[in-house]
Parts: C-alpha cells; sequence; structure tokens
C-alpha cells in the first residue's frame, strides 16, 4: 500500500512540474508575439525620409494645396495678386514661371504677392509649392505691359491752318515703349518715342473741334484720353500798309484760319455785300493763306480814319473787331 502511494504522488508531482513548464512556454510564447506585434505597428509609425524631401509619417495624408481663385488673373508688374484656396502654410512660396515668390500669408485659405516690377509681360505658369516638396496645380498667369499715364499734351490747342511744325505736338507721361501706339480720336497715329516720357505725334488735318488723344501698351490698358483743340476761329494778329497805288492801297491783314470764302466787315459792312456803300462794293479781299488777306480799299479821301474790321469765315466763325487808322 505504501508502494503504491509514494508511485501516485510521484505521478502527480511530475504532471505538476510539466504543467507548470507548459504554461511558462505559453506565457513566453505570447510575450514574443505580443513584442513582434509592437515591433511592427513602431515601425509602421516610424517618420521616413520622403523622395520629396523631408520627412513624411506613413498613415498621415499631408495636405494639398488647392487654388481655388486668382483675383486678377491677369496683371501688371507691381499689382497685388490675392489667391484663394486651402494648404497654404507659412513655408508656402509661389512659383511665376521661373521666378520664386515669397507671399503674405493672410490665413491658411488666402495669401497675397505682387507681380515682380521687372518681368516681361506674357503668359506665364503659377503655381504653390511648399518645403515639404508639395506642389499645386499649374495655372496661367499673364503679366500685361504697363499701364501708361498721360499727363500732358504741349500744346493743347493747334491752328486749323497750321503746317508742318505749326501741327506738331507732344504727349508726355510715363511707361512709353517701342510698342506704345498713340490714338488720335480712335484712330492710331505715326509717332515717334522720345524717351519713355514723351511721344511726339503730328495733328492730322482735321476740321475744327476738340478732339480725344490717349495711348496704348495693349488692349487692355490704356490711359486716360486727354483733349486737344483745333482752332478755326479767325484771329487777325496785325494789319499793315501794303502797296500803294493811284486811287487805291492794299492793306495786309496777318492773323491765322483764314479761309479761301473768307469775309472781311468794315464798321460791319462786307465787302460787296448788298445795301452796302458804292465804295465798299468797289474793293475786293484777296486770299492769299490762312494767315493772310489783303484788302484792297479805296479810300474816298486821303486823310487818315478810324474804322473797325473783322474777319468772318463761311462757317459763322469771327475774329475779334480791331480798329484801324488809315486813309
Amino acid at each position: 500500500m505504501d508502494g503504491d502511494d509514494g508511485r501516485r504522488v510521484t505521478q502527480k508531482s511530475s504532471s505538476l512540474i510539466g504543467g507548470h513548464i507548459m504554461l511558462k512556454f505559453i506565457q513566453i510564447l505570447i510575450f514574443f508575439v505580443c513584442l513582434c506585434f509592437t515591433y511592427t505597428a513602431l515601425a509602421a509609425e516610424r517618420p521616413r525620409w520622403s523622395k520629396n524631401g523631408g520627412f513624411s509619417i506613413p498613415g498621415q495624408v499631408a495636405t494639398p494645396i488647392t487654388i481655388l481663385s486668382i483675383i486678377p488673373a491677369q496683371a501688371e508688374p507691381g499689382t497685388r495678386v490675392t489667391l484663394s484656396g486651402t494648404g497654404f502654410k507659412e513655408n508656402t512660396t509661389v512659383m511665376l514661371g521661373s521666378s520664386e515668390i515669397v507671399p503674405r500669408i493672410i490665413s491658411t485659405r488666402q495669401i497675397e504677392f505682387n507681380v515682380p516690377p521687372k518681368l516681361d509681360s506674357g503668359l506665364y505658369a503659377l503655381y504653390l509649392k511648399r518645403s515639404d516638396g508639395m506642389t499645386g496645380r499649374t495655372y496661367n498667369f499673364t503679366v500685361l505691359p504697363l499701364r501708361p499715364v498721360l499727363s500732358s499734351l504741349q500744346p493743347t490747342r493747334i491752328s486749323f491752318c497750321g503746317g508742318g511744325r505749326e501741327r506738331e505736338v507732344i504727349a508726355r507721361g510715363s511707361n512709353f515703349g517701342a510698342g506704345t501706339k498713340l490714338l488720335f480720336n480712335g484712330a492710331v497715329l505715326d509717332s515717334t518715342l522720345l524717351s519713355p516720357e514723351a511721344i511726339l505725334f503730328t495733328v492730322p488735318a482735321v476740321p475744327g473741334g476738340l478732339y480725344h488723344v490717349l495711348v496704348k501698351n495693349a488692349l487692355e490698358n490704356s490711359s486716360v484720353p486727354l483733349a486737344l483743340v483745333v482752332e478755326n476761329s479767325p484771329e487777325i494778329v496785325q494789319v499793315t500798309v501794303g502797296n500803294e497805288h493811284v486811287n487805291s492801297y492794299e492793306l495786309i491783314i496777318s492773323g491765322r484760319n483764314f479761309n479761301q470764302n473768307s469775309s472781311v466787315f468794315v464798321d460791319g459792312v462786307q465787302l460787296g455785300g448788298r445795301g452796302g456803300q458804292d465804295m465798299i462794293e468797289r474793293e475786293k479781299l484777296i486770299y492769299i493763306d490762312c494767315t493772310k488777306l489783303i484788302y484792297q480799299r479805296y479810300p474816298y479821301s486821303p486823310v487818315n480814319k478810324d474804322f473797325r474790321l473783322q474777319v468772318v469765315n463761311p462757317d459763322g466763325e469771327s475774329s475779334q473787331i480791331i480798329t484801324v487808322t488809315a486813309p
């Protein structure tokens, strides 16, 4: 009986030892399995160097750069441009062609930049990029030529009958270039670029009146028009005595804007007009050019007298009335 009990105790002790060993083995196995899962998870979350430069965390997607609006879509050098969208950060820069521009970050949804002042006009690729290598979609952006400024005309009034250099006008302002066009009442005139601030042009033979002058660097931008007056009112500058004959003499009327059909009024009576004095009807007016008329006068007395003289054009424009002292 004692032998059987000893054997039973021994077998029971062996079973307990074996169970304990098995439990330890299972615990160790579970530990290693957990360790492997932990390592894998840590490895998956470890930052990695991206091919675009900078670290990226797997499983974390970088916010893309998106432009929703460009205002304005075309602009002159120096103009402020506003971009609205998403993904804007402090390290975001604007690429305009090959020019990299550091913008002003207004918010994560809005940035501003100025078009470089010396950038040539043309079509440029515009996109955004960040230091993490993220770039946005490319858009077309047009850089316009600088808007010309027309500040003055010299002179602002010219004579209708003036010729040659008398019809030359200088347009003064800024931002004039080789491609600047000068327009006279909407028509392009041949002009000479004297400098970025001056253009010389000749007023065409046009009727008297008010005309507009402006300059353009492109269809999209032009200057504010200025007024130019072409005067057609006759003006008497001076009256002198010319050749003398037996019973008549010549009065030379010098001035501007005279016409081939201009009339001369003496003391309110038109030369050759009906109802005038007989002597007035004998007298005549000779047109030399738009600056000179010859009044052939037949005085009834050699004694000097005062009389009033005025030139009137066919369109009704009249000169000032002057007083002449002559026979």
